[in-house]
């Protein structure tokens, strides 16, 4: 336990995500040792209602059955796993918490859910504090997970009933969250090995890998570098190349970062969203949409899953946060850009390329964007353009 600059203390919570649930259960084993708590969900028959929770502490191991009322992962995170971590950050012989998620699980949302869910009146991370985000990927299979066209359905993996997404959707966001990287087994031949590291390098520059075999409690803190993010969320609006990731081609893979201080036409941008799923590794970005002045797109794509979401206003829209409210770094982006109409709007998307190209790419979404004379014709126009992102766009938690 450590007391952190409020004065209160709070458990170390430890997350270990990954598609290899037995590689994943060997990094966790590796952490377990007296006054750790080990915090395992099974969610395979979480879309018949049924969870189960192996909870070790010392000499303690139970596993229990439980039957959740919509089986889906948010009612496990709701229902269980929160109040659990509550209980055992308060709990005197609990020195840290290791959470295994399951399979399906993305890091991301847990992490929001502790900082941001309540239970009672307070968040969990009154009681715990995140202290790293340990993903495990298996090289033998990662590259062909990261880059293939499998859904969750198809492996009987979803976590809910409408559960949409694709393999590569969860293998990469689990890539991208990662402090540390954790590298189990060994790809198939060089080639494999080099395009598994090439696609690393560009979705998850900043993130240290070590193999599994060295991985241990002293080894995984020593690699999590100073400035991680230890679990907090995107910012929609935060810089996206963050951590340098090489910018020229590697084994076929490259990085596109699309720029444009013009909006898209909502139906041309529409008809062009497939150049983001087609030989695509991964897309992630914000756009500016005509037909929408008020709130920016975000957008991410993987393995021919499409994700559109609302990612909140533009600081110049008359529903923006306060400048003191957001986070520095969106302050000194949009101080950059600021356009005396436009104020911070812009395109700015990250496309990680694996077959198409990107000039391919950059040339269809430049073909999306408004022309000169739509420009000119004004905002009050654009408003009357059909927006066919209407059903599309769902609000991000």
């Amino acid at each position: 336990m450590r007391t952190f600059p409020s004065g209160t203390p709070r458990v170390p919570l430890t997350l270990i995500c990954g598609l290899d649930p037995e590689a994943g259960n060997r990094l966790a084993e590796r952490l377990l040792r007296p006054g750790t708590a080990l915090v395992h969900h099974d969610l395979r028959e979480v879309t018949s209602g049924v969870a189960r929770r192996r909870l070790r502490l010392d000499d303690h191991d139970e596993t229990v059955t439980l039957e959740l009322a919509h089986g889906c992962v948010s009612c496990t995170l709701r229902e269980d796993l929160l109040p659990l971590l509550r209980k055992l950050g308060r709990m005197s012989e609990v020195d840290r918490i290791v959470l295994r998620l399951d399979e399906s699980m993305e890091p991301e949302p847990v992490s929001w859910a502790v900082h941001h869910v309540l239970v009672g009146d307070r968040p969990v991370s009154d009681d715990v504090e995140i202290d790293g985000v340990f993903t495990v990927l298996d090289c033998a299979t990662w590259l062909a997970d990261a880059t293939g066209d499998d859904t969750l359905a198809d492996r009987d993996r979803r976590a809910s009933p409408d559960d949409e997404r694709t393999v590569a959707q969860v293998a990469l966001s689990q890539a991208e969250f990662a402090d540390v990287l954790v590298l189990a087994g060994a790809a198939a031949n060089a080639w494999d090995a080099a395009r598994t590291s090439a696609v690393l390098d560009r979705v998850a520059p900043a993130a240290p890998r070590i193999a599994l075999a060295d991985a241990d409690q002293a080894t995984l803190a020593a690699a999590v570098r100073p400035g991680a993010r230890r679990g907090e969320v995107t910012d929609m609006h935060g810089p996206l190349l963050s951590g340098e990731p090489p910018l020229h081609a590697d084994c076929g893979i490259s990085v596109l970062l699309f720029t444009a201080r013009r909006p898209f036409h909502p139906q041309r941008f529409h008809d062009a969203i497939d150049v983001l799923l087609d030989g695509v590794v991964r897309t992630r970005g914000r756009a500016w949409v005509a037909s929408r002045p008020g709130t920016a797109l975000w957008i991410e794509s993987a393995g021919g899953g499409l994700g559109i979401g609302d990612a909140g206003p533009w600081l110049d829209s008359p529903d923006a946060p306060q400048w003191t409210d957001v986070s520095p770094e969106r302050r000194t982006l949009a101080s950059l850009r600021w356009d005396p109409v436009f104020g911070d709007r812009a395109q700015e998307i990250v496309v990680v390329t694996d077959q198409a190209t990107p000039e391919e790419i950059d040339g269809a979404l430049r073909e999306a964007l408004l022309t000169d004379a739509e420009l000119a014709a004004g905002q009050q126009a654009w408003l009357g353009y059909p927006d066919p992102f209407g059903s599309w766009v769902t609000a991000d938690d």
